[in-house]
């Protein structure tokens, strides 16, 4: 499995024939403003939730790659209204997919779409597949549905937010790492905003010395996970 990163908490996983995206927001990104918008490709859009951050490349995007676009039912809702219709409604539960099997989980964090409608429940996803399992939090604060995620199998890596004020720090993030039974994490949702700037050093040095690795890719960066 790869990860492309493309700033904030936007970017693809692709492993065997198939790609997703997640939570495109790339072009009101100024950190993110050398990144080739038109070059990205993608099968799947996965949507966490519906803040602007989140969602701001959605319909281009969408569009654009003719992804299926993947989220809660009232983000999905949204998304057939502005015109787009490959797309596939959740709620918190577990689904086969073709490429292997998604479990959309809580997340604890707010939802509101650009327009001012309801984002519906915010949420992450654990997704397992034949080259690996990995779980996306979404946003969200340090949680006891943490505790839930090992039942769902052994993870190989986990992405979350580490920026802090709107969700997660990097030591909320270590807590989480023990809760999930995870010691790879791929941070996001830092820097792009002064309110979530961090020291990244800082970051770093404390995972190592926790015994857990902490990747923190360049925006247009891929690395293995």
């Amino acid at each position: 499995m790869t990860l492309t990163f493309f700033g904030h908490a936007c970017f693809t996983v692709a492993f065997g024939d198939t790609t997703i995206l997640f939570d495109p927001f790339i072009t009101p990104n100024a950190l993110a403003k050398d990144v080739d918008i038109e070059a990205i490709k993608a099968d799947y859009i996965f949507v966490s939730h519906g803040h602007g951050d989140h969602v701001a490349d959605l319909i281009a995007l969408a569009k654009q790659t003719q992804a299926t676009v993947v989220s809660n039912f009232e983000i999905i809702d949204w998304v057939t209204k502005q015109g787009y219709e490959k797309v596939h409604p959740m709620n918190f539960g577990r689904k086969q997919f073709a490429f292997g099997k998604v479990h959309f989980v809580p997340a604890a964090h707010s939802s509101g779409l650009p327009d001012g409608s309801y984002g519906g429940n915010p949420g992450g996803f654990v997704i397992k597949t034949d080259e690996g399992n990995f779980y996306y939090t979404g946003d969200t604060s340090l949680t006891a549905e943490f505790n839930m995620i090992p039942y769902y199998g052994p993870l190989d890596v986990a992405i979350m937010p580490i920026g802090g004020n709107f969700t997660m720090d990097t030591d909320d993030a270590l807590i989480a790492s023990d809760m999930i039974q995870c010691n790879k994490i791929v941070g996001v949702h830092y820097d792009t905003f002064g309110y979530i700037v961090i020291d990244k050093e800082k970051a770093l040095r404390d995972f190592e010395q926790a015994g857990k690795q902490l990747l923190l890719p360049k925006i247009g960066e891929t690395i293995e996970l």
